[in-house]
């Protein structure tokens, strides 16, 4: 059974700092890219950052880079977010996601999310 389970959100003061985890099991962890999501209330789900699977190639959203920092440790399973210096703005449900990809086909599973308030 897959899953995927993230932990970390809450309630910080703009300036703060949080992070997020997301503890995955049930398929092979180092072969699937990780990224982190989010949706604010009323807009779209977007990309805040992503990890290969092999090479640990990242990727930011313009709005979070130099700010935030996405890392995986495959020995646990795990990817992680580190969000500093964080704005109202950044104020969403962030989404776990892990993407394998092959000329095969693929497979996308996500979580349930955790809430990041940023509100003084």
């Amino acid at each position: 059974q897959v899953q995927l389970v993230e932990s970390g959100g809450g309630l910080v003061q703009p300036g703060g700092s949080l992070r997020l985890s997301c503890a995955a099991s049930g398929f092979t962890f180092s072969s699937y890219a990780m990224s982190w999501y989010r949706q604010a209330p009323g807009k779209e789900r977007e990309l805040v950052a992503g990890i290969t699977s092999t090479t640990g190639i990242i990727n930011y959203a313009g709005s979070v880079k130099g700010r935030f920092t996405i890392s995986r440790d495959n020995a646990k399973n795990t990817v992680y977010l580190q969000m500093n210096s964080l704005k109202p703005e950044d104020t969403a449900v962030y989404y776990c996601n892990a993407r394998f990809t092959s000329k095969y086909g693929g497979k996308d599973y996500w979580g349930q999310g955790t809430l990041v308030t940023v509100s003084s």
